[in-house]
């Protein structure tokens, strides 16, 4: 069973490459894999490995002056998730492309899980999926508003184009969510910045509140999408029934497999018409590289650090 940590922390890091090259060094002693993105606004990052080396992991991460009280979701998952580790420097840990949005010096509040059913299921609440439009179709909150987004910089223009009123700003509660917290905390700074008053983000995430909350208590439908090799995970964190396109990075199911349009690694019913020949023979020749790997019992594209 291979053990997963998510984790993120909005705080002021100075010196990048220091910090990615001592990353590197020491995640590679511990057989650490999986993707860290790091900015002068914070860190982001899900990792695998031993669950001894993960905790050592963590607190390696957090000798760091800088990254402190840092925000982590456990689960589990019987495949690796990751082949490999990389550890990127980007201008923002989550790209939203709007400058002076920080949430460092404003955000919205957090609501643990143990509160948000309360919340989201008042009257007065306006209740926000800031996650993409691929991931609302799996699975999301009972009421929630899908912003019908293809990736994250696309919500301001979304939220600009709703037309709050100046009543609705002042008022109305704003609920927001995403998969572990980190989207959701950067929308929450956006829209304090457009004069929202009253704006919450769940603690944690989707991820946190399914690993806080009885089945039984739930209004979380369907399942969680997550960015590594399991796809999707169900209410209980484990492995859920959704597999990826290689094609076009979508999820699919069992049935859209049996669809004459999907190719292994190639195409599937959702992207077979938006491919280029090029494209489409460029797919097939990686999918056969990585079935020759397979064979060899080896691994196409690692694992290595990048």
């Amino acid at each position: 069973m291979h053990k997963i940590i998510a984790f993120y922390k909005f705080c002021k890091i100075q010196d990048l490459e220091k910090l990615q090259a001592s990353l590197k060094k020491d995640f590679k002693k511990l057989g650490i894999f999986g993707t860290i993105i790091i900015g002068k606004e914070g860190i982001n990052g899900t990792i695998s490995g031993t669950g001894i080396n993960l905790d050592k992991a963590i607190r390696l991460l957090k000798s760091h002056s800088e990254i402190v009280n840092l925000d982590k979701k456990i689960s589990f998952s019987k495949k690796p998730p990751f082949i490999r580790l990389k550890i990127k420097i980007k201008d923002e840990i989550v790209t939203m492309g709007i400058e002076g949005i920080s949430p460092i010096k404003q955000s919205g509040s957090y609501i643990d899980s143990d509160q948000w059913n309360a919340l989201i299921e008042s009257n007065n609440t306006i209740l926000i999926d800031t996650r993409n439009n691929y991931e609302y179709a799996i699975g999301t909150f009972k009421k929630s508003i899908n912003p019908e987004t293809s990736n994250f910089k696309e919500f301001p223009k979304w939220l600009k184009n709703q037309k709050f009123s100046e009543n609705d700003k002042k008022h109305k509660t704003i609920a927001m969510f995403c998969t572990g917290g980190i989207r959701c905390e950067k929308a929450s700074a956006f829209m304090k910045n457009e004069g929202f008053k009253n704006v919450y983000q769940l603690k944690g995430g989707i991820l946190k509140y399914l690993e806080n909350t009885d089945t039984k208590d739930s209004l979380w439908q369907g399942e969680c999408f997550v960015f590594d090799d399991r796809v999707s995970v169900k209410h209980d964190l484990t492995e859920g029934k959704y597999d990826l396109c290689h094609g076009c990075r979508m999820p699919i199911t069992q049935e859209d497999k049996l669809s004459s349009y999907y190719v292994k690694g190639v195409s599937c019913p959702n992207c077979v018409n938006l491919k280029t020949p090029l494209q489409l023979q460029r797919y097939k020749t990686r999918q056969k590289q990585i079935n020759i790997a397979k064979t060899r019992n080896s691994h196409h594209l690692g694992p290595k650090i990048s």
